[in-house]
């Protein structure tokens, strides 16, 4: 559900007046050119920083391909081209949540719902419609979705880009289920329910979030084809396209008002880390440069307990992190 200021109401509750909240860390990623390589393969950025070392020509071919199967995704499953003509923006699924009405969508045609302007109430529940339909396939991930082919496809330029960028991809999911901690589904549960229970026993939990430029639908597409949607669910993906990330990022800070959490914001751009700085968080600035740390294979956690320690102080128990 989404208030009327569109803060989702996703609170980390759950927790007696008379507990102490366990620990939280909440790690907010930037998308392209952090967790994922793409604008900077096709535009040849990536391979040039290799200084010959790469194959310039393989780089925007690989890029290329991505585009094109994202774009295909989006418009063959994710309603993407008739939101789009719509020019209706959310910035997170649950956005229009209130006007969805609960209504059996197994026989429904999308195709025949007149869905465009104006952006009036109706428009708005046949949104949330797609909204709905767009959460239900992220949850079922593309290999109940797409077929053999498909899937061969999508398996093969992922191997193929995993290897011409070094593993960055693999690299980073790995560093990402490593933020999640041990506790990922526990953690997980507490972005998505009013009511939580048996958390209190995690002495210290962990949550991705991503909050990324880009469109909502391409960026939920590209959690999928990416292999990061077991590890940032779709309630967790925002879109600062429209908002910026500065709303996106106090909208956040709201979510998790607790006892014991810190932020941390990781990404590669101007706009995250100018946004981080205005709500006083850690910022790590990835850089694919080949000989720089912050990149991946590369970032550690203890490097990122570095960059927690000088804003939040040094916690007394940090093995939990390390």
């Amino acid at each position: 559900m989404s208030s009327e200021d569109g803060m989702p109401k996703q609170e980390a509750q759950g927790f007696s007046s008379s507990s102490i909240p366990p620990k939280l860390d909440v790690y907010i990623w930037d998308m392209d050119e952090t967790l994922i390589l793409l604008n900077s393969l096709l535009k040849s950025s990536y391979a040039e920083g290799f200084n010959g070392l790469k194959d310039t020509q393989k780089g925007v071919e690989i890029g290329k391909m991505w585009e094109n199967l994202i774009l295909q995704l989006c418009d063959d499953y994710f309603f993407y081209e008739q939101i789009e003509n719509l020019n209706y923006h959310t910035p997170f699924l649950d956005a229009l949540a209130q006007y969805d009405d609960g209504r059996d969508l197994s026989n429904y045609d999308f195709n025949q719902d007149e869905l465009g302007p104006p952006h009036d109430d109706g428009n708005k529940r046949k949104l949330a419609y797609r909204h709905r339909v767009i959460a239900q396939k992220y949850l079922q991930g593309l290999h109940n979705i797409l077929d053999h082919e498909m899937l061969k496809l999508w398996d093969e330029l992922y191997d193929k880009t995993d290897e011409y960028t070094d593993r960055w991809l693999s690299s980073a999911r790995s560093f990402l289920k490593d933020c999640s901690g041990e506790n990922k589904d526990l953690v997980s549960s507490i972005a998505f329910s009013n009511v939580v229970s048996n958390t209190t026993n995690a002495k210290h939990q962990h949550i991705n979030v991503l909050v990324t430029s880009g469109g909502l639908i391409p960026s939920l597409v590209k959690c999928l084809l990416f292999r990061l949607d077991s590890l940032i669910t779709h309630g967790n993906v925002y879109s600062s396209c429209v908002v910026g990330k500065t709303q996106c990022f106090q909208w956040i800070k709201e979510r998790f008002n607790r006892p014991n959490v810190r932020f941390c914001v990781i990404g590669d751009g101007w706009e995250e880390c100018q946004a981080a700085e205005i709500m006083r968080w850690p910022f790590i600035r990835i850089d694919p440069r080949p000989d720089k740390l912050h990149r991946f294979p590369g970032l550690s956690l203890t490097t990122v307990g570095h960059y927690f320690a000088v804003v939040y102080g040094s916690p007394n128990d940090e093995n939990g992190e390390e």
